[in-house]
C-alpha cells in the first residue's frame, strides 16, 4: 500500500461511518399504542405513483386502494395521513424507511425474500398474478406467442423479472419507469405486449375498451406494507390488525375491484 493514501482512506471509511450512522438517526415521535412516526399526529406513507387501483392522483390527491386500507390504520391510531412519492428502488432497498422519510411504504408490493432481509413486512393483504396485456384481436393468448416481438414492462417490477425468465426467442423487454407509460405503449402500438400485476391491469382493461388481458401466469405473490427492520414492532401491529378486518377490507376491494374476492 502506498503510505500516502492511507489517510485519504480512513477519512473515507469516517465518512462512511457517519452517513450511515446519520441514515439510521431519525427523529420520532410515539402515539399511545407504542405506534412510532417521523412526523407527530402523522402517519407518513411512502409510494411510487402512478401504479392504479393502489396509489394514483386523482384531483391533486393520492388516492387508491393501498392508501384506503393504510388510512384505515391511521384511523385506529388517530393519525392524518401523508403520501410522498418517492423513487421505487427506495422503497424495494429500505432506504426510505431507514432514512426516516416515512413511516411505512406501500406499492402493490411483493413481499420477497430479498426485501424481508432490509424490510418487516405485515401480513399479505393481496394475492396477485402476473397478466399479459394486448391489444383486442391480436392473437397473442400466450408468450410463447411473441416470438420477435416487442414485451413492455415496469422497471423493478416481478413482472420484468417475469418476462426476463420467460423472455420468447427473438422476443425484446422494453422497460418503462412506470406503469401507464408501460401500458399507453400497448395501447398505442408501440409495444405488442405488456406483463403487470394483475389488479394493475385488469383495471386499465376496464377503462380503455381497445386493450383485453388475454392470459394470467399464476407467480404465488403476496403483497405486504413494509416498515424499518426491527425498528416499528407497534405499526405492524397497528397494520395487521387493519387487514385482519374482513369487513373493512371487502369493503375497500368492492370500492377498487369490484369484487371482494
Amino acid at each position: 500500500m502506498n503510505l500516502r493514501t492511507v489517510p485519504a482512506a480512513l477519512a473515507v471509511a469516517v465518512l462512511a461511518l457517519s452517513v450511515s450512522a446519520c441514515a439510521k438517526d431519525k427523529d420520532t415521535t410515539t402515539t399511545e399504542s407504542g405506534v412510532k412516526v417521523v412526523e407527530k399526529g402523522t402517519l407518513t406513507i411512502c409510494t411510487h405513483l402512478p401504479y392504479e387501483p393502489f396509489e394514483f392522483t386523482e384531483k391533486g390527491e393520492v388516492v387508491g386502494f393501498d392508501i384506503d386500507v393504510l388510512k384505515l390504520v391511521a384511523q385506529n391510531e388517530d393519525l392524518k395521513t401523508k403520501v410522498i412519492d418517492t423513487p421505487w428502488e427506495t422503497i424495494v432497498s429500505g432506504n426510505a424507511l431507514d432514512n426516516g422519510d416515512c413511516d411505512v411504504a406501500t406499492g402493490a408490493m411483493t413481499i420477497k425474500p430479498e426485501r424481508v432481509k432490509v424490510m418487516d413486512f405485515s401480513n399479505p393483504y393481496f394475492e396477485a398474478t402476473q397478466a399479459m396485456l394486448v391489444k383486442k384481436g391480436s392473437g397473442y393468448s400466450d408468450l410463447s406467442d411473441l416470438a420477435g416481438k416487442r414485451i413492455a414492462v415496469q422497471e423493478g417490477t416481478t413482472g420484468e423479472t417475469y418476462v426476463e425468465e420467460n423472455l420468447p426467442k427473438g422476443a425484446e423487454k422494453v422497460s418503462y419507469e412506470d406503469s401507464v407509460l408501460m401500458m399507453e405503449a400497448v395501447n398505442s402500438g408501440d409495444a405488442d405486449a405488456g406483463v403487470n400485476d394483475n389488479g394493475l391491469v385488469n383495471y386499465y382493461v376496464a377503462q380503455n375498451d381497445g386493450v383485453e388481458v388475454s392470459k394470467e401466469f399464476a407467480t404465488g405473490e403476496k403483497y405486504g406494507f413494509s416498515v424499518a427492520k426491527d425498528d416499528n414492532p407497534e405499526l405492524l401491529k397497528a397494520i395487521n390488525e387493519a387487514i385482519a378486518d374482513k369487513a373493512e377490507m371487502d369493503k375497500l376491494k368492492e370500492k377498487w375491484f369490484g369484487t371482494a374476492g
